[in-house]
């Protein structure tokens, strides 16, 4: 809608656009839904079967009302390695979509099991990069890179070029290892998607439709990672 030039409470309109008539409306009442957001109406309708060519309005938190025309958020895949649970990039990427100002991005998660790599060797041990992961219970004897054990064992590693190099450091040789970065397993396809690299430290790098970011990211690198996605995948 187009009023005329006034400061007055109440003048004439000059102009309206009509986005939608009510046969192709869906309405939706979802307090728990903040319709400031994007990406949370862009769930929202998907989750209502909302077609292309349909408007979902919706009556969110705090009964505050807003509307997504022909929803089509940017569908991004993160990749994550497991054990820990839940994930935590995929976390990050969840907080930053609550209260960045982006486009509308719906998420799918896609994780790799170390447990499940781990299973594709029989060692005599295990070396993996931190206890902190949560990855003890294996059916060999598990040591942490980072512990760095006093006596070299006859342990496969279980980790990245990173933990390969700690391990040249500390040893002064190369154990057999299983690979367990997201860069190096993924499998290349037209998806968005988002992943980290422990090779990285303080930026992010983008391979077509697909973002890398530092293992240790934060929030603000995060954000810096998905904006320049959407707007380089969703609007190329």
């Amino acid at each position: 809608m187009q009023r005329a030039g006034s400061e007055t409470l109440f003048t004439a309109v000059e102009k309206v656009e009509i986005l939608a008539l009510p046969d192709n409306c869906v309405f939706i009442t979802d307090p728990n839904t903040d319709p400031a957001n994007r990406s949370a109406l862009a769930k929202l309708a998907i989750d209502h079967s909302v077609s292309l060519d349909q408007t979902a309005i919706v009556v969110g938190a705090f009964d505050h009302i807003n509307i997504i025309h022909h929803p089509k958020p940017l569908v991004l895949r993160v990749i994550e390695v497991v054990p820990p649970e839940p994930p935590k990039i995929y976390h990050m990427v969840e907080q930053v979509l609550s209260y960045a100002d982006l486009p509308p991005i719906l998420l799918e998660l896609e994780t790799i099991d170390l447990r499940n790599l781990a299973d594709t060797v029989a060692p005599e041990a295990y070396l993996v990069p931190c206890r902190s992961g949560g990855l003890t219970d294996l059916s060999a004897p598990v040591y942490f890179l980072d512990e760095r054990p006093k006596h070299r064992q006859n342990w496969t590693l279980l980790g990245c070029e990173r933990s390969l190099q700690f391990h040249r450091h500390y040893y002064g040789n190369e154990p057999p290892r299983v690979e367990m970065c997201p860069r190096k397993l993924l499998n290349p396809d037209e998806k968005a998607t988002i992943l980290k690299c422990c090779l990285l430290e303080y930026d992010i790098e983008q391979e077509g439709n697909v973002m890398i970011v530092p293992w240790g990211s934060d929030l603000k690198i995060i954000e810096k990672a998905l904006r320049q996605l959407s707007r380089d995948v969703a609007y190329a």
